[in-house]
């Protein structure tokens, strides 16, 4: 057997949706947790595929490179990593438990493919291919020996500083260097291209060339605008005519509709500029004008990424480096004999590597963000999401083309053909065609949907029950909310809307803070259904502190999983309490929201909270509202939930569950 330098802990967390508590847990209170000098994340965004990895130290270069010596079948981003790490896309793992708790670098790897069933009914071990497996197998094995082998791990402090730039070529290697390396590249490769557009502006008119550069390039980007809002009105259109989502079962339809209308629209802009703009300007100055244009915007964009210590700058040094190798090796060619065949060849010959690398960019990004638009609730319309990423996507990847436009005796048969395309799909789309959902068994798309049979009770100052209803409170996670599920389930309808109260997180048992996500949400009028152990919540003490701040201490006896949600009133502020570091952080409309859970046995939690009160009255300065969420056991469905959810059609997934929900004012 093969002898290790260093052990490997093997950790097998649960409780990652009680927002990541058993990594928590390890890192902060195992005695192994010390003597943990890297960490290797396995996570999934998807069901199978390959395992992207989307995020590395903080710093710690050495990870990368052992990555890169050692992975058998490389995916790996920084593009990812900065996207990731920007917000953007609304999900957390354990790598920010083990960084920020921990203090210890690491690599995290996802699988990214088919989304769609991430964390529902079809999300089973039988759809993960056995190919996926021995691909992260391989991978996660090689890097483990690597790491385990290193004499870097006896000491990584050394190695700590420093970011990396990192990207696979299509799976078969992985380029990575030093990310002030990566700065050092990029202005060389911007001089170049500074060197190449002065050398040209001396050799022919100055002025001349300079205003028709900053002409070009003010086309340039009014193409770009005209071209997103025209497509933004046409995502808002299908938006409104209730179509939304037409392409998340079936993705050309998105390309069809959106992409072939930004290009038509850039081609559009572009055409008009030539016969009325540059009117006089023959095919070849303009073809040679706005090819130096394109490398001028790359050279901007560079410039700005690499300011701001973006290391996905290196795209941009990509394209300006292909850009002057290929206007090197076309340059005899098109001086001499203009845009022949032979120029048009060696001209895509030479963007071939920039564009592929590009393309497979882009593929990873709708891989990941597509399935995401199916779950980010009813308030971001995706059609304009999706439509905006495309126009991006088709503004990169045409850039460095537009000179062709300009170059091409006519784009009309182009523009026609890409616009008559665009306005069949919109017709298409808008005649109800194309279905969002598939309950397909080889290929599903799942709507998915909260149940949850609530039972709501509303105190007064002296403890009396002001408002009590029960009912079934419905969420539809994506923006086309209930209106495919009411011809199914006619009850379900926009009359039972349900009514946001002027109370914490509008009176509803939410399971985490995403009021703002979700803010259309429907209340079905249903018996109660009353856990077999109840919630109980009293306020033990109520004092006056010596530093001018009242605390309240309470006790709270319940399920394994509650938030509570708190809201002080005019003339009062939250100033501390027992959770955390102590400092309270406001969540949506200045609330406050704490998820709490625990195992089975768990004595009655307690907590205080301190407010500091700017008036005479000690009464009436808090709300204080605790959601009850029954997940398993008998009290986890009622008779009303179970018949509810068996009406939903095959190709949703309704998630339910039992809540109760009491409010109290003190």
């Amino acid at each position: 057997p093969e002898t290790l330098q260093h052990a490997i802990i093997f950790l097998f967390n649960g409780a990652e949706e009680n927002i990541l508590q058993a990594s928590h847990g390890f890192i902060t209170q195992h005695p192994w947790a010390k003597l943990v000098r890297a960490f290797i994340n396995l996570e999934a965004a998807g069901v199978g595929g390959k395992e992207l990895v989307f995020q590395t130290g903080p710093e710690n270069p050495w990870l990368v490179q052992a990555y890169v010596s050692a992975a058998v079948h490389p995916f790996a981003s920084v593009v990812a990593q900065e996207v990731f790490q920007s917000g953007i896309i609304p999900s957390d793992t354990d790598f920010r438990i083990y960084r920020d708790f921990g203090n210890i670098p690491g690599i995290d790897l996802a699988f990214i493919e088919n989304g769609y069933i991430y964390h529902t009914k079809y999300d089973t071990p039988d759809r993960i291919l056995t190919d996926s497996i021995q691909r992260a197998g391989d991978n996660i094995l090689g890097v483990l020996k690597y790491l385990a082998s290193s004499d870097i791990l006896a000491n990584p402090s050394e190695y700590h500083h420093g970011n990396m730039v990192f990207f696979d070529i299509l799976g078969l290697f992985v380029i990575a260097y030093p990310a002030h390396v990566g700065t050092v590249l990029n202005y060389i490769v911007a001089a170049g291209a500074v060197l190449y557009l002065g050398k040209k502006a001396a050799q022919l008119k100055y002025g001349s060339y300079m205003k028709d550069l900053l002409y070009g390039i003010g086309v340039v980007l009014l193409s770009w605008f005209t071209t997103l809002c025209m497509v933004l009105i046409i995502a808002v259109f299908v938006s409104l005519m209730g179509y939304s989502l037409s392409w998340y079962t079936h993705f050309y339809v998105s390309i069809c509709l959106y992409g072939a209308a930004a290009l038509t629209k850039i081609i559009l802009v572009h055409t008009l500029a030539k016969r009325f703009f540059f009117v006089n300007a023959s095919a070849h100055y303009l073809g040679e004008l706005f090819f130096d244009v394109s490398l001028m915007i790359w050279c901007f964009g560079l410039v700005i990424f690499t300011q701001k210590n973006l290391c996905s700058a290196y795209i941009m040094t990509i394209w300006i480096l292909f850009l002057l190798l290929t206007k090197l090796g076309t340059h005899r060619e098109f001086t001499q004999r203009g845009a022949t065949v032979k120029f048009v060849l060696m001209y895509l010959l030479g963007m071939f590597v920039p564009y592929l690398h590009t393309l497979y960019l882009v593929w990873a990004v709708f891989e990941m963000f597509t399935p995401i638009l199916g779950r980010s609730g009813t308030e971001i319309p995706p059609d304009a999401v999706l439509a905006s990423i495309i126009v991006g996507c088709t503004i990169i990847l045409s850039t460095s083309f537009v000179s062709f436009i300009y170059l091409t005796k006519s784009m009309k048969k182009t523009m026609l053909v890409l616009a008559l395309l665009s306005v069949v799909t919109l017709i298409v789309v808008c005649s109800g065609t194309f279905f969002p959902y598939s309950s397909d068994s080889a290929n599903p798309k799942p709507k998915r949907i909260f149940l949850q049979h609530t039972t709501r009770r509303f105190h007064d100052l002296d403890g009396n029950v002001v408002k009590r209803d029960s009912g079934i409170w419905i969420n539809g996670f994506d923006y086309t909310g209930i209106s495919y599920i009411t011809p199914n389930i006619p009850e379900i309808n926009d009359t039972i809307r349900a009514v946001c109260e002027d109370v914490p997180f509008c009176g509803f048992p939410w399971y985490l803070p995403v009021e703002f996500l979700i803010r259309k949400n429907w209340y079905l009028s249903a018996p109660e259904a009353l856990p077999s152990k109840p919630t109980h919540f009293r306020l033990i003490s109520k004092e006056q502190m010596p530093w001018e701040s009242t605390r309240l201490t309470f006790e709270i006896t319940g399920p394994s999983h509650m938030s509570l949600s708190v809201r002080a009133h005019e003339g009062t502020v939250l100033s501390s309490w027992s959770l955390g570091d102590g400092v309270p952080v406001a969540s949506f409309r200045e609330d406050y929201f704490v998820f709490y859970s625990h195992g089975l046995q768990a004595p009655p939690w307690q907590l205080w909270i301190e407010l500091k009160i700017n008036k005479e009255d000690l009464d009436d300065i808090i709300t204080v509202a605790v959601a009850s969420h029954y997940f398993f056991g008998k009290d986890q469905y009622s008779p009303q939930l179970e018949a509810l959810e068996k009406r939903f059609p095959e190709w949703s997934f309704p998630s339910s569950w039992v809540c109760t929900y009491d409010l109290f004012v003190f």
